[in-house]
């Protein structure tokens, strides 16, 4: 047998496991995606799902829980879209920052208000609650209210949840869990935060 025909019937047996496999899988429903690490990417990847989303005709959510009016280029390029992306900005700015915790816990408290607004929205077909991670680490919300209405939320809404130290229980509850690792990063070279690449 030629090394050409060893690869097709290789290949061959590969695509049979595969079909069978993807056969297999009849369940479709609203997914929890926490994408977590410390690792760059976190927000960057929900921001993908978010155009993927549009790209098949659905309206987005984003929430904001750290960070504040601070002018990016994921908001910048969404806004595009128009009524098509509902974004709400509620942060008070990184959390070394502020310095004050009552504005920063009010701050998360009006966030995931607004939140658990546009988890009812049915127009909404993903929300992202970016940097929400961070605002549990540093116990900005009540965890169990957080986990009770993610497990309530309405069963064909997408979430996704970004930012450091997930919470054990959250990872629990999610049905993807995506940890970014951190190999090597440009800024430990003092290289600063650009545009288009970090905001």
């Amino acid at each position: 047998m030629s090394e050409a025909d060893r690869h097709k019937a290789k290949m061959a047996k590969r695509k049979a496991v595969q079909d069978a496999e993807v056969a297999s899988k009849t369940i479709e429903k609203g997914l929890l995606l926490v994408h977590t690490g410390p690792g760059k990417g976190k927000s960057t990847a929900a921001f993908g799902l978010a155009l993927r989303m549009l790209g098949r005709g659905r309206r987005v959510g984003v929430v904001q829980f750290i960070k504040g009016a601070w002018s990016t280029g994921e908001r910048s390029a969404l806004e595009l879209f128009g009524e098509r992306v509902i974004w709400h900005s509620m942060g008070e700015g990184f959390t070394w920052e502020t310095q004050d915790r009552d504005r920063d816990v009010a701050a998360a408290t009006r966030a995931f208000a607004m939140a658990e607004s546009l988890m009812k929205d049915e127009s909404v077909g993903l929300l992202i609650l970016d940097e929400l991670n961070i605002a549990l680490r540093y116990d900005y919300l009540p965890l169990e209210q957080v986990l009770q209405a993610l497990s309530e939320r309405r069963p064909d809404l997408h979430v996704v949840v970004t930012g450091r130290n997930a919470r054990p229980e959250l990872i629990a509850l999610a049905d993807c869990v995506t940890e970014m690792g951190a190999l090597k990063h440009h800024f430990a070279a003092g290289v600063k935060a650009q545009e288009g690449v970090e905001f």
